[in-house]
């Protein structure tokens, strides 16, 4: 039998809705090793995405099933529902801290604990420069709970041409910590 991925991904409105829009995209073409894909967008995620993007567009992926950011009856707000991995893209600054601090007061945070609870894969995919020495300690203290801080800053030896090619150099590396296979740029391949 293969083993398929039951993958969360959480928006925060932190900026960078294009690597949420990309992410999207390339989940789309990961589908046939994806038994399901749960999305949490908080409200300032939605509105960033309409700001950054000029659209609404994360409407159209009727395939992932979107959660309200306070439902904790999602299934993934518990560590029975076997989701293996939470990408968080964009993640906040805000959201790692509450994360690192072990504060679930929403389904984003809640998930992120369970995923670490559970020994699973968390992503944190952070969108913010520079950092403060707060921002340094939160992703210390999620690093060594188990998470992988993976930063939204992009490579060029690849020589992306558009903003979602640069994107995709991010997200890239996200969707191979989160063991998907995927077609990327590989260095000297």
């Amino acid at each position: 039998m293969v083993h398929k991925h039951k993958i969360i991904v959480a928006v925060t409105g932190a900026s960078g809705s294009i690597y949420a829009k990309v992410l999207f995209d390339k989940l789309m073409q990961c589908m046939p090793q994806i038994d399901q894909i749960g999305v949490v967008m908080s409200d300032n995620a939605k509105s960033v995405w309409k700001h950054e993007l000029g659209n609404e567009s994360y409407l159209n992926y009727d395939q992932f099933t979107f959660y309200d950011k306070n439902n904790f009856y999602a299934p993934f707000a518990s560590g029975s529902a076997k989701y293996n991995t939470m990408i968080i893209c964009p993640c906040s600054m805000g959201t790692l801290s509450r994360i690192a601090s072990g504060i679930s007061n929403d389904l984003t945070t809640r998930a992120a604990d369970v995923i670490l609870k559970e020994r699973r894969k968390l992503i944190l995919m952070i969108r913010d420069t520079p950092y403060s020495l707060i921002h340094i300690n939160a992703m210390q203290l999620v690093t060594q709970a188990g998470g992988i801080i993976c930063p939204a800053s992009p490579s060029f030896y690849s020589k992306p041409s558009t903003f979602e090619e640069l994107a995709s150099t991010v997200v890239d590396r996200a969707l191979d910590l989160a063991g998907l296979d995927i077609t990327s740029f590989r260095w000297s391949e």
